[in-house]
């Protein structure tokens, strides 16, 4: 009788996967990687890899999963922190990666959301919807926690700001995926970005 795998084992096997697979993805993007590819990066056998993952979209829909809620953990309100700090922390850290785009799966995303647009256009609930929403929700949560606290005082509604962000974040992301840093001049847009969040949330720590 083979010993009972724990709980927390199989989350940490399952972590290292998607690690590798990330790695993978870098490399090759997502059209082009192959379950054999995460198989060889990982150093596993074809069974321990379908035993968390059924196929490659599977598997890169799970790391989407977790790359994301490492962002909607972020933004947990804190006593460490104001809302307008985490904010721009969160900004400039997406300045960071967009300045090292290739060190980011932004091309792959691209990748994947495009190949799964028409298979999945029907459904109302597919994950490009769920992922959007869930950091939409996020950030609102967090304008809202920080304007009951007095750190804020928007001048616009929590969700129309949020949305805002999302979107501007995204398309400089994917712009500068395809174009370079140097070309979409990354720091001079989050730059701007800063200011105009700054107008319509009024943090308190800058007036």
């Amino acid at each position: 009788m083979s010993p009972k795998v724990s709980d927390k084992y199989k989350n940490e096997k399952k972590k290292a996967l998607l690690q590798a697979a990330k790695r993978v993805f870098l490399t090759k993007g997502y059209t082009k990687a192959t379950m054999q590819d995460v198989m060889d990066e990982a150093g596993i056998s074809r069974g321990a890899l379908y035993s968390y993952f059924d196929n490659v979209e599977h598997l890169y829909r799970e790391l989407l999963q977790f790359e994301d809620q490492q962002d909607v953990l972020f933004f947990s309100p804190n006593d460490d922190e104001t809302s307008w700090q985490k904010i721009t922390n969160w900004v400039h850290k997406q300045q960071k990666e967009m300045e090292q785009i290739e060190q980011t799966l932004t091309q792959a995303n691209s990748e994947y959301f495009l190949s799964i647009r028409d298979v999945k256009k029907q459904e109302s609930n597919s994950y490009s919807t769920t992922r959007y929403d869930r950091i939409v929700d996020a950030l609102t949560v967090l304008f809202q926690s920080g304007t009951k606290k007095g750190e804020l005082q928007p001048r616009l509604p929590a969700e129309m700001i949020s949305r805002y962000l999302v979107t501007f974040i995204d398309g400089l992301m994917l712009d500068t995926a395809h174009l370079g840093a140097e070309k979409t001049k990354v720091a001079e847009q989050v730059e701007a970005l800063v200011f105009s969040l700054r107008e319509m949330l009024g943090p308190a720590s800058e007036k």
